[in-house]
């Protein structure tokens, strides 16, 4: 593999041509940072480097090459750690060519040396942490030949050699001897360095020096006490001095540093760029699978999702549950089924309030993004088809208010997603148009969904619109004759005594039978309120 070829190399992208397709939009998945921060993935993967919409794809090769890199991470713990010291390297690396000014002085070839014992130190941590174990991964599997073929070649020793030789020379530097003319009122006139020293100088006086009685090794005591570097100068002052001492020293080095430059492009600069084109990745893979490893820790599965073709519009999950919520409870988290099929591409889902509504629907968008990741999903098993975008709404804001301008809002942007949204999109409504009464509400949300029917795409709408449920044979009747998708009921649960149960079944939702255990639950049916006003008559 030539060096020319590896500078392409991507552990996120089998290939140059899959990520030019994705930088150029034909495999990026639609979705902006505001739907994921809506989702809550924004807090599971907060990237700092990058934007997390950036590495959505919705190209199954992709996907699957990210599924085995990510395996290996979590099969090989210390790869991550790896990464983590790796990183803080390369933006050491990174600032110094954002410094550099190549103006040809001694501390720009300073820089340039340290910038090759950066680059060494990176292949060092690369070797020690990745080469010497196997990989399921294609990508690391090319990682770690690549970085031990070139710890063993020619290339690398002959770099060790000349970086240590030049570094001895340049780090033996420990003071300067300068000599200073001066005028008829012995001011300084001109001065120039007589010599670059292996040792530091020592502050003194005349008097200590004649009582010793020992000259031997002397040379660098001064006769007076040393003066740190700009006191009592102006500014002018400090910066003639140093371009003095900068001049001398360029002039001494003049010729080796000029050969040192040379060497620096033709070793590093090149081969420093295939780790810095992958430092913004190294930060996704390491966040995604600390990601995944805090949930297994919490006890929670995660599994590879089946990843097939996106005309299939498949979401098979089984045992389906919100990471985001996981991470944040320490009991074991409820988990649901929610499958797309022949006879539901949406689904309406009602229950009670607080009763997991909320948290199903954002499961599901969780699990499509992570997956278009590259990322395992949080459940037991998935078969998901990419999609091509995702879009959400959830309002938020005062419960059933009558708020006409902000039921505007809610249309407009309702509208928005309806003309981008294609049969191969997941659109995600949770408590939509609620900021208007029940019977306005359901009018525009049965509209709203016979046109996302139509459309054909994946589509869960949780709401509290419990009037809306009743019209969906209506609406199936209306759009099915038009060649649209079928719409299907979910329910949130209650367990008994009016408590949720969180779990999310496939039924006909009855609003009554939440109303009548909610009533139970704080004695107010019928029953209980006469049985209180008799006792409090006794």
């Amino acid at each position: 593999m030539s060096d020319q070829n590896f500078n392409e190399f991507s552990l996120l992208y089998p290939s140059a041509s899959s990520r030019r397709a994705h930088f150029a939009v034909e495999d990026k998945l639609r979705v902006d940072e505001f739907t994921l921060e809506e989702l809550g993935l924004l807090e599971l993967l907060p990237l700092k480097n990058s934007p997390l919409s950036e590495y959505m794809t919705t190209d199954p090769t992709v996907i699957a090459y990210r599924q085995e890199v990510f395996a290996d991470l979590l099969a090989h713990e210390d790869i991550v750690k790896t990464l983590g010291k790796l990183v803080p390297v390369l933006f050491d690396i990174m600032e110094l060519r954002r410094l550099e000014n190549d103006s040809g002085e001694t501390s720009d070839y300073l820089s340039s040396m340290t910038e090759i014992e950066l680059y060494i130190s990176s292949i060092e941590i690369l070797h020690e942490g990745l080469c010497g174990k196997t990989y399921g991964s294609v990508a690391f599997q090319r990682l770690s030949s690549y970085i031990a073929e070139l710890v063993e070649s020619d290339y690398y020793a002959e770099l060790n050699q000349r970086l240590a030789e030049l570094t001895n020379r340049v780090r033996e530097i420990k003071s300067v001897t300068v000599g200073v003319n001066l005028d008829a009122q012995l001011r300084p006139r001109d001065a120039g360095v007589l010599s670059i020293n292996p040792e530091y100088f020592r502050s003194g006086d005349t008097l200590q020096k004649i009582l010793r009685l020992n000259f031997k090794d002397d040379a660098y005591t001064c006769i007076a006490d040393l003066t740190p570097f700009g006191k009592k100068q102006s500014e002018n002052q400090k910066t003639a001095l140093s371009l003095a001492f900068n001049a001398a020293i360029n002039e001494v080095y003049r010729q080796s540093l000029r050969s040192w430059k040379r060497i620096v492009q033709t070793y590093v600069l090149e081969n420093t760029d295939f780790l810095l084109n992958l430092l913004p990745e190294f930060e996704l893979l390491v966040k995604g699978s600390n990601l995944m490893k805090a949930l297994k820790i919490k006890g929670n599965t995660i599994s590879v999702p089946v990843i097939v073709p996106a005309e299939e519009k498949a979401f098979r999950a089984v045992g389906l549950y919100n990471p985001a919520v996981a991470l944040k409870i320490d009991e074991p988290i409820v988990k649901n089924d929610l499958i797309f099929d022949q006879n539901a591409t949406v689904y309406v889902l009602t229950g009670p309030n607080r009763g997991g509504k909320s948290v199903i629907t954002c499961a599901c968008g969780l699990a499509q993004a992570l997956a278009q990741l590259g990322l395992f999903v949080p459940a037991d098993e998935a078969v998901i088809s990419p999609v091509d975008g995702i879009f959400t709404h959830f309002p938020t804001g005062a419960d059933d208010t009558i708020d006409k301008g902000r039921l505007g809002e809610e249309c407009a942007r309702l509208g928005e997603i309806l003309n981008s949204v294609t049969d191969k999109s997941l659109v995600l409504l949770d408590e939509s148009l609620s900021s208007t009464g029940s019977f306005e509400g359901s009018y525009i949300a049965a509209e709203v969904l016979s046109g996302i029917a139509r459309v054909g795409c994946r589509c869960i709408f949780s709401t509290h619109l419990h009037e809306l449920a009743a019209e969906i044979d209506s609406i199936n009747a209306r759009v099915r004759a038009e060649g649209g998708a079928p719409i299907d009921t979910l329910v949130a649960g209650m367990a008994e005594a009016g408590r949720r149960s969180f779990l999310i079944t496939r039924a006909k939702p009855d609003g009554k039978s939440y109303a009548r255990d909610i009533a139970e639950k704080y004695g107010l049916t019928y029953e209980n309120i006469v049985k209180n006003i008799k006792r409090n008559g006794d």
